[in-house]
């Protein structure tokens, strides 16, 4: 009788266990893009901010107590999410603005003339892929396979152990959207304006949906859509099944951030170049709410609880109510005199939001009590007042002579 309920309660634990969190398998987490964790670490969520010494135009992922992440010269760095020290650096010897995902222990990346397995405990690289073309979508992970497309225009699948090609597929256009894989179907979106539907088992395309421009927007799934955006202002609800037009929504300008998915409240967010974040009903496309920014957003949204988190071509990070769209915090690391737009898109585990931008600094702010650390250009700023200040004195007094 107690060896079953032991049984039983072990069952439950299992459960209720946030094992999803232990792994970072796509861009913005997984299919939804929700780029958010249950804090399964033991710290305090702290304050601080860390230079990469380059533009940042990756994504953060995490792991354990770990974040990875890449600024745009090549340097992949391992970061401490307590205090924000480096844990290893990697050279790849190549630019790029793939964002890492993580699986196994194993960190996945494209770059410009490779796409590289590195293992986060040892960092060393395990297997590495030598591509014609730069690879600027990140990857996804399905049943042990890493999914991939490259600006060669083909979607690769590797063996994630051997980095064996176990798929390849010649589409069109340049792949830099992001791949999802639902139910041994790979979607992704190609610079020609089409999203495609492969089988991976059998590798035949089973349906395109064409657009009216370019697609660097990554597809997102829920409610049986794939949502994606395009070039063409628009965002798109297709059905998964035969790639038929559920609705779209017209945006007013390109959509080059991706959409992040909140089935359980019927909600999708996406950003626009308009310069806002809108928030619609995943069933009919229905407008809930729009946020607006003084700049394009590109950044993709995370969410936690009851808040949804984004940022701007303006140089903010915006905390917004998921529901009503109302504003609770914004963080401006440039201080607006040293603005720096962050194309990047947020990442969150427990209470700790990691921000990165085109100024090469990430930034760890706590969600909860809404605090954001002192940034540099801060300091900047103020030296900057202060001469202004000095000057403005020198001439009160020779003006007074």
């Amino acid at each position: 009788m107690y060896k079953k309920l032991f049984i039983a309660i072990l069952i439950v634990l299992m459960c209720l266990s946030p094992i999803a969190g232990a792994d970072w398998i796509s861009f913005g987490h997984d299919y939804t893009h929700v780029g958010y964790v249950n804090d399964e670490s033991d710290f305090v969520t702290n304050l601080w901010t860390f230079n990469f010494g380059s533009p940042i135009f990756s994504s953060p992922a995490i792991s354990g107590d770990y974040l990875y992440l890449s600024s745009s010269d090549g340097q992949l760095k391992s970061i401490d999410m307590e205090d924000g020290s480096e844990n290893w650096n990697l050279d790849l010897k190549s630019a790029t603005n793939a964002t890492p995902i993580v699986y196994n222990d194993t960190l996945y990346i494209g770059s410009e003339d490779h796409f590289t397995a590195i293992d986060v405990d040892s960092h060393e690289v395990i297997w590495e892929y030598s591509s014609s073309s730069p690879i600027s979508s990140s990857a996804y992970v399905y049943e042990d396979v890493v999914y991939v497309g490259c600006d060669d225009g083909h979607l690769y699948g590797f063996d994630n152990e051997t980095g064996d090609v176990e798929l390849d597929v010649d589409l069109d256009g340049k792949l830099q959207s992001s791949p999802i894989v639902i139910n041994d179907t790979a979607y992704i979106g190609s610079t020609n304006g089409k999203l495609y539907a492969v089988d991976i088992n059998s590798e035949d395309v089973d349906w395109e949906y064409t657009t009216g421009d370019s697609i660097y927007s990554s597809p997102s799934y829920g409610d049986e859509k794939i949502f994606i955006g395009s070039d063409d202002g628009s965002l798109y609800a297709i059905n998964e099944s035969d790639g038929s037009l559920d609705w779209k929504v017209d945006l007013n300008n390109k959509v080059r951030s991706s959409p992040t998915v909140d089935e359980y409240d019927n909600n999708v967010y996406i950003g626009s170049d308009e310069g806002n974040l809108t928030c619609l009903d995943i069933r009919d496309g229905t407008t809930k709410w729009s946020y607006s920014t003084s700049s394009a957003v590109r950044s993709t949204a995370s969410l936690k609880d009851n808040k949804v988190v984004f940022a701007s071509n303006d140089g903010s990070a915006y905390v917004l109510n998921k529901y009503s769209g109302s504003e609770e915090f914004t963080y401006n690391p440039g201080t607006i005199l040293f603005n720096s737009p962050i194309t990047s898109s947020p990442a969150i585990n427990g209470n700790s939001l990691f921000i990165s931008g085109n100024d090469g600094y990430l930034y760890s702010l706590n969600i909860e009590k809404n605090e954001a650390p002192a940034s540099v250009f801060l300091y900047y700023a103020l030296a900057v007042l202060a001469i202004l200040l000095i000057v403005v004195v020198v001439i009160v007094k020779k003006i007074r002579k």
